[in-house]
């Protein structure tokens, strides 16, 4: 399991790193794009956008299938511990039946603090593990904290969100504008650009 765990963050590493390999070759398309234009080759404008697009395109895929693989490693993960814990847990229980057959309430009691803090760890790291899988999975981050984050970046970089989404992609974005603490940021906005 350690193995295949080890082999999950290296797939997420280098997913990660293709990942940014496209967008370096993304910048390049449009450097090359750029030349282009002043050069007025519109042919090899229309390639170079062409090819920027495919790499940015390719750029956030291979973002999607680390975010996924990453989900996955956090379940192997939580299978490593588990298997730790129950290992740990069946030798103290083993302990626990040599303890009773000799009577000795010490150790008994030893062992069985022993077997509540095990327990407590097992808790807690299940507790823990359900938490990050919950956050690591893209598919379950809400679109309202999507679409806040996605308003505060544009509300720091000075740039009108609405005006550059497709229109079907403002209605959530409306929704979330309307809680009061981006409603007196998008006033302060408002007042900066007049």
């Amino acid at each position: 399991m350690e193995h295949l765990l080890f082999k999950l963050k290296f797939a997420v590493k280098d997913l990660e790193r293709s990942s940014k390999k496209c967008e370096k070759e993304e910048k390049a398309e449009k450097a090359k794009c750029k030349t282009a234009i002043q050069k007025g080759n519109m042919d090899g404008v229309k390639i170079h956008a062409e090819n920027a697009i495919r790499q940015k395109n390719q750029a956030l895929n291979f973002l999607r299938m680390a975010a996924r693989v990453d989900a996955v490693t956090s379940r192997v993960q939580t299978a490593v511990a588990t298997r730790k814990i129950t290992q740990s847990m069946a030798g103290v229980v083993k302990s626990m039946d040599s303890a009773m057959k000799s009577m000795n309430l010490e150790k008994i009691s030893g062992l069985m603090d022993k077997f509540e803090s095990q327990f407590e760890d097992l808790d807690v790291q299940s507790s823990y593990m359900e938490g990050t899988m919950s956050q690591t999975t893209t598919v379950s981050v809400p679109q309202s904290d999507v679409d806040s984050l996605m308003m505060q970046v544009a509300d720091e970089a000075g740039l009108d969100l609405k005006a550059s989404l497709p229109v079907g992609e403002t209605s959530s974005i409306a929704e979330t504008a309307s809680i009061p603490d981006q409603d007196e940021l998008t006033e302060r906005l408002a007042r900066l650009r007049q």
